[in-house]
């Protein structure tokens, strides 16, 4: 969903409108400047409008937060899973996927019935889908990985079956009555125990023993009740015994219709059991499926359903599951899902839109949605979603409907789809005046004045517009990249180059990526622009370009022939340069050329994958490492990159097992790197550091590159800082910087500032932020060896190159507070609160609040941080010290 309102024009067929070769001509040398004011400039750095985000977007996340953990407290356990659902939509806001995941884990693991068991347990499992490797690897350590497996439903739906029989009817006749009664079907009779045949339902009971006529018949034909004399005898004998044997589906099938239309509900019960221990596939599932919700059966249903959502997102690309699944209505969804479709149609809404967020299932699956929705949350969140999906289908007239019942019930955040309609059907000063009211009405945030600046009729309006925006909201990629686009157009090439660098220093953006590649075009600096092409594509293989008209992959094809070809020694040179420049996006595009010619891809592919840990794209790390596995040349390199593998997903036993599984096979670097690491992250001994230090000089005597030489002699350099050993450190570090790996600066001015050598401290990090071409941590550190000015100064300058960096709110927050200036120290806080959701800022928030005396601003913000981490020890005891001064 990353274009979530994609343009008009993005087919493939409208390739020639753009017209690249216009502007990369095949024939080096020939491409011809465009001049900036040309109509090619204009749709070449257009910026499209910011995407209506299809989520849950409270003004005051902290507050919703605090609200939910409040109630988790107190409420009843049923109650809990839909709490924990509304805590991960909140996180699924805010974009932390390590919370989302969280809240979904204990919604789980607090489920109180079977459907919201193996409904969250799905989704947990779409949620991570595509780490089958990972449970392979865990089960080749011998640990066992199968999370959510099928749930027998029968085993946990108790039978809610009625046995008892009213004494209505007439029994009288009971003793002139034969003790058996034959039921012939065709012109074969089968002779039952008729008090037996009573008992299977109450219109048996007097059937057989009441004064209808059929209970003094001592024969009762059934050949016109759709029954086979094979299912009557089944009938029969369970009549006797209780049970019914293993049969096949249409006999079972027939049976259950049968007891549906006498109510033998015992009988019916056990054919809806049976039945469901032969749902094994997709294909059982939907050919059952129709008949569970027509014969009222709900383990069945449920078993069919659970089968569904075991197969996400395969099984919404299947018609047959789609159409079953949308025409489910209020009479059969609490035979299928109980109490939880509220809960359902969650997950499948957001798989539909993850699949094709303007589908018609999507919409169907969204307005079953608002349906089962029973509280003004749940209610705000499905129609904003809903209106999403309409806008983006173009039914206007509803999707204006939805946003505003969405806002009437609290969500303030829809008032961006009313806007945007606003302005479709010509009201854009009606779309002005709604933003602005709600920037009076509430406390503003970025997202208001970004939407605001779409409908100023003045540019230097929507000029500060966009730099209030920023003010409020630094991590809103819209304002960086129109200014931008606005410089550049004017000819104003270094400010808007600069403008572009702003985001990009602190928050890799593909979007940012692909303007800055124009930008560089336009300037013919193709060097720039294969940089930036191939460091998209590392990121997002299949990244399509100008609103996703043009692969990616052609832009580079056409660029490259206005380079200069290297060398595999250019390669290695150019990767060492900006390894050493700390230039992670420009190593990400060497390595990505190199991955062409190189024939020894695995340990490409694993340097790939560190990069792209450092630029915090986590999801491009693991597809890296999981082809630096595939493209191993060897077993023993083979077990090093399923041990990184398993070491980045948590698993650091496992990690260390598969590093000796290497090493026995051969001594390498990689696999001594990889055991120092697992063991030092596994081990709960502190006198570990020891076996660490050897196992980093084992790596160090084995071949490698500089690269990751100096990144060994880094982190022995650290171990050594952490045992006290400072000489011995430092003879790391400087050996370190010996092979350029500059990030060795940073422990030597750590070293000289434990010598006391303040001053020497302060010129090393000063060194590294020369060096550097991503600065904000070497700032951040080199403010701790100033004087308090100084301090102040290098803090300022690492928010403004990373806005995200929590420690210099907080120094700012404890001098203002240490100068009896508490407003300003909160004010300070919660400026960074509004966009960085953060335990640490909101426990100093709270401990500032308790300082002042505001004692239910402080339990708001311990609830909040809480929902982050329930077990933070300092946050527990300072909630524990507020809740004695609760009112």
């Amino acid at each position: 969903m990353r274009a979530f309102f994609p343009s008009e024009s993005c087919k493939e067929s409208h390739l020639n409108a753009l017209n690249p070769q216009s502007w990369l001509q095949v024939e080096r040398g020939k491409l011809s400047k465009v001049s900036p004011h040309s109509s090619s400039l204009e749709s070449l750095i257009k910026v499209r409008d910011p995407s209506i985000l299809p989520l849950f977007k409270p003004v005051d996340y902290v507050e919703v937060l605090a609200q939910i953990h409040k109630e988790l407290e107190s409420c009843p356990p049923h109650e809990r899973s839909n709490l924990y659902l509304l805590r991960y939509q909140v996180f699924k806001g805010l974009g932390d996927i390590k919370l989302m995941r969280r809240s979904l884990r204990l919604a789980w693991l607090k489920a109180s019935t079977v459907h919201e068991r193996f409904i969250f347990g799905a989704w947990l499992k779409y949620e991570k889908r595509g780490e089958q490797l990972i449970s392979d690897l865990l089960s080749s350590c011998g640990k066992c990985a199968k999370e959510f497996p099928l749930i027998n439903i029968g085993s946990e739906l108790p039978s809610v079956v009625n046995t008892s029989f009213p004494d209505g009817a007439m029994t009288n006749q009971k003793n002139s009555l034969s003790g058996t009664v034959s039921f012939q079907i065709g012109d074969v009779k089968i002779v039952c125990d008729r008090q037996k045949m009573a008992t299977l339902s109450p219109p048996f009971h007097p059937m057989l023993n009441g004064c209808f006529i059929e209970s003094v018949s001592e024969v009762i034909d059934l050949s016109k009740n759709d029954i086979s004399l094979r299912g009557m005898k089944v009938i029969s004998e369970f009549s006797s015994t209780g049970m019914l044997p293993d049969l096949p589906t249409d006999l079972l099938l027939e049976i259950m219709v049968f007891s549906s239309k006498f109510c033998c509900e015992n009988l019916k019960d056990s054919c809806d059991r049976k039945l469901a221990t032969l749902v094994l596939s997709r294909n059982d599932a939907v050919e059952l499926m129709g008949y569970a919700l027509e014969e009222n059966c709900p383990v069945l249903a449920a078993s069919c359903l659970q089968v569904f959502l075991q197969e996400l997102p395969n099984s919404l690309n299947d018609e047959r599951v789609v159409d079953l699944l949308t025409s489910v209505n209020s009479l059969h969804s609490p035979v299928m899902v109980g109490s939880a479709s509220f809960l359902l149609y969650c997950l499948l809404s957001q798989v539909a839109m993850d699949l094709d967020p303007g589908s018609d299932k999507a919409a169907c699956f969204l307005e079953q949605l608002v349906d089962s929705t029973v509280n003004s949350q749940q209610k705000m969140v499905a129609y904003h979603m809903l209106g999403c999906v309409k806008l983006l289908k173009k039914e206007y007239n509803e999707a204006e409907r939805f946003f505003k019942a969405a806002l009437t019930e609290g969500h303030v955040y829809s008032v961006t789809g009313l806007t945007r309609i606003g302005q479709i059907k010509g009201k854009k000063v009606d779309s002005f005046k709604k933003l602005t009211s709600i920037i009076s009405n509430y406390t503003p945030m970025g997202w208001m004045y970004q939407e605001r600046s779409l409908y100023c009729e003045n540019n230097e309006k929507k000029w500060e517009d966009l730099e209030k925006a920023t003010e409020l909201d630094p991590t809103l990629t819209y304002p960086y990249m129109y200014r931008a686009a606005s410089l550049m157009k004017k000819q104003n090439v270094q400010d808007s180059m600069a403008e572009i660098h702003k985001i990009l220093g602190f928050k890799l953006s593909v979007e940012c990526l692909e303007l800055r590649f124009c930008f560089h075009l336009v300037v013919e600096d193709y060097q720039s622009a294969i940089r930036d092409v191939q460091a998209i594509l590392t990121i997002c293989p299949d990244y399509r370009m100008f609103e996703g008209r043009v692969p990616a992959t052609q832009f580079r094809t056409l660029v490259r022939e206005h380079v200069r070809s290297w060398t595999s020694a250019d390669c290695w040179l150019q990767l060492y340069d900006r390894w050493s420049d700390v230039d992670d996006i420009g190593s990400l595009s060497v390595i990505y050329q190199m991955l062409e010619s190189e024939t020894a891809k695995g340990v490409l592919y694993f340097r790939q994958s560190l990069l792209l840990l450092r630029l915090n794209c986590p999801e491009a790390a693991m597809r890296s490492l999981q082809l630096a596995r595939q493209h191993a040349s060897s077993e023993h390199e083979r077990l090093v990159y399923e041990g990184w593998i398993l070491y980045d997903t948590g698993h650091c036993d496992e990690a260390l097992k598969k590093a000796e599984e290497s090493i026995k096979l051969s001594r390498s670097f990689e696999a001594f790197f990889l055991k120092a690491y697992a063991l030092a992250d596994s081990s709960q001994d502190p006198t570990c550091s020891s076996t660490v230090v050897a196992l980093l000089q084992d790596a160090l005597k084995c071949p490698s590159d500089r690269l990751r030489k100096g990144q060994a002699l880094n982190n022995l350099g650290s171990v050594y800082v952490d045992s006290g050993k400072l000489d011995l450190a430092a003879d790391c570090y400087i050996n370190a910087l010996k092979i350029r790996h500059t990030r060795a600066h940073q422990g030597l001015a750590r070293v000289h500032y434990l010598k006391n050598n303040k001053s020497a401290a302060y010129e090393e990090m000063t060194k590294l932020i020369e060096r550097a071409r991503n600065n904000a941590s070497a700032y951040e550190k080199r403010s701790e060896y100033c004087e308090r000015e100084q301090t102040k100064s290098d803090l300022e300058m690492v928010t403004r190159l990373d806005p995200l960096r929590v420690y210099p709110y907080r120094y700012r927050a404890a001098v203002l507070m240490d100068n009896h200036k508490e407003k300003e120290a909160i004010t300070e806080l919660s400026r960074a609160i509004a966009f960085k959701a953060d335990l640490h800022l909101l426990h100093l928030r709270a401990a500032f609040h308790e300082h002042t005396g505001d004692v239910l601003g402080a339990m708001r913000d311990c609830r909040a941080a809480l929902s982050f981490d329930p077990n933070h020890q300092e946050m527990l005891q300072l909630r524990s010290r507020v809740n004695s001064q609760e009112p």
